[in-house]
């Protein structure tokens, strides 16, 4: 029989392993835990030094159950939405859906996925809402300019991002009536967004103005603009697992910046590849995934993967390091652009913009297989993924 003095660091390492296996470093698990206090309806973070500890490989909620395995797929030219089965890498279905698909958005309680169809400077944007376990569109509901779209923190409403607008639109999260509406003036080109690690607020990039806005999701106002850089084009934005830091990714600058949240001031950039746009944390939450699409033009060149234009890759950045640990550049050139990760963590998979492609990766080799799919292929939704409930865009799970 096993002696105590055997047992007890035996068991210690294997409970050390397995809350590893969830995503926490040994220094996070060394480190005293103080309780986050959310906002108001917010659910509990269960771990502070890692937000993303209950959407790590393989943990889904019951809502999910009975969910298809699907990659969706907007098309923004073609006005539907193709679907790919990962298991085969293959397009099994088309979706027509409103003019100008833009993102695929999980809702907050997982049980529709949202098509934002803004119908690009015209008056007739939509939401196309697809049935996760049946593969099917149902009713569109007729909305303002859904370029993006979000939830606040609490589930109870939908942030619409009405681009064209520089305006937030608050809707019932599932009638999608309208509540209330923000504007922010100084934010052209208002696009991508994260929230804090309590909920408090969230920062918005302004993608043609080369600044971000911070709002206050209690009060429901702007709090102030920070510069980012005049000549830049602000893209996606992520922040770190500990709720400290935002990485903002920049068309133009070729990069990341990094922004203290609380501060709101700019505390670092990380040189990534060219047109860097896409940011999607590991299911470990340990490393971000950047996709940088090869072009520092909003039309860039066409089908970019045969002429060889757009130099698209995907660069690695350990988050605790805040350095790039790894690139995958896409033999022949490449345009990746948005997505997210598979629910085992294995594969990153990405639109290719300009180039009518699926890209998925894989996370260990960065080995890419290519999919075809309709016209400019944008914000590409896999589902299910795990997590308790999503904060919108293409998810960010919590």
């Amino acid at each position: 029989m096993m002696s105590r003095t055997r047992c007890v660091p035996r068991l210690a390492t294997l409970a050390s392993a397995a809350l590893a296996g969830l995503g926490l470093s040994a220094a996070a698990l060394a480190a005293p835990q103080t309780a986050v206090k959310t906002v108001a309806g917010m659910p509990a973070v269960v771990n502070p030094s890692n937000m993303y500890s209950e959407a790590h490989a393989g943990n889904f909620s019951p809502a999910v159950k009975g969910a298809l395995e699907r990659i969706y797929v907007p098309n923004l030219r073609s006005d539907t939405v193709s679907v790919i089965d990962p298991a085969t890498y293959k397009v099994i279905d088309t979706l027509p859906v409103g003019r100008s698909p833009q993102h695929v958005v999980p809702s907050w309680d997982l049980q529709t996925l949202w098509v934002t169809n803004n119908a690009e400077g015209r008056s007739d944007g939509s939401l196309t809402p697809i049935d996760p376990k049946t593969g099917k569109t149902g009713k569109a509901v007729e909305v303002d300019d859904p370029y993006n779209m979000y939830f606040t923190p609490d589930g109870k409403e939908a942030i619409v991002v009405a681009e064209a607008h520089a305006r937030l639109d608050f809707r019932d999260a599932h009638t999608m009536q309208l509540r209330s509406s923000l504007d922010a003036p100084e934010c052209k080109g208002i696009n991508h967004a994260d929230f804090a690690i309590d909920g408090r607020y969230a920062i918005f990039t302004c993608e043609f103005g080369g600044k971000l806005v911070k709002i206050d999701m209690v009060n429901r106002k702007v709090l102030g603009y920070l510069d980012l850089d005049k000549k830049g084009m602000p893209q996606d934005i992520r922040v770190s697992p500990d709720g400290k830091v935002f990485y903002v990714a920049d068309m133009m600058a070729d990069g990341v910046f990094l922004v203290d949240g609380d501060s709101f001031t700019k505390i670092g950039f990380v040189k990534t590849g060219v047109g860097t746009h896409g940011l999607y944390p590991s299911r470990d939450g340990t490393k971000l995934y950047v996709a940088n699409r090869g072009s520092n033009h909003v039309h860039a060149e066409r089908r970019g993967n045969k002429k060889g234009v757009n130099k698209g890759s995907v660069s690695v950045i350990d988050f605790a390091t805040r350095e790039v640990v790894a690139n995958w550049p896409i033999p022949g050139g490449g345009s990746p652009d948005m997505g997210n990760v598979s629910a085992d963590g294995k594969t990153l998979w990405l639109s290719g913009r300009y180039d009518d492609l699926v890209y998925a990766f894989d996370t260990t080799t960065g080995a890419v297989r290519k999919i075809k799919v309709g016209a400019e292929p944008h914000g590409l939704a896999v589902w299910p993924q795990p997590g308790r409930y999503s904060l919108g865009h293409t998810g960010i799970m919590r």
